[in-house]
């Protein structure tokens, strides 16, 4: 069972990458882009994710994902629940949503000192 406090270090070591609190909830940016974004109850994180595969993500696991609000079905945004995911998969999905977010000289910088990514091969 994953926790915000399994990502919370994680998304302010990041490159670039602060976290926010807005309107009580927690998110993580780059810039003015949020990455991720924890529900009020901190039971949620929500985070980027390719448009063009997250029915396949959801349909997969639908106990642990869920679409976004219809509102924000037009961006890059998915949801879990936290307590179906273990911490190194949490991990994993926020440095997927940074490395959606970052210029790509950060993201190979990060690949080049972390070539397992957190807990295992975070892409392929």
């Amino acid at each position: 069972m994953a926790t915000v406090d399994d990502v919370l270090a994680l998304g302010s070591e990041l490159e670039r990458s602060y976290p926010v609190l807005v309107r009580g909830r927690l998110k993580f940016r780059v810039g003015q882009i949020v990455y991720v974004a924890f529900s009020l109850d901190e039971t949620v994180m929500e985070f980027a994710f390719p448009r063009e595969a997250r029915a396949a993500l959801v349909a997969g696991a639908p106990e642990k994902f869920r679409l976004p609000s219809a509102s924000d079905m037009r961006f890059n945004w998915v949801g879990a629940e936290l307590r179906a995911l273990d911490p190194a998969e949490a991990r994993e999905f926020v440095v997927d949503a940074w490395s959606m977010v970052v210029p790509k000289k950060l993201l190979r910088a990060y690949d080049l000192a972390h070539p397992d990514g957190p807990g295992g091969p975070h892409r392929p």
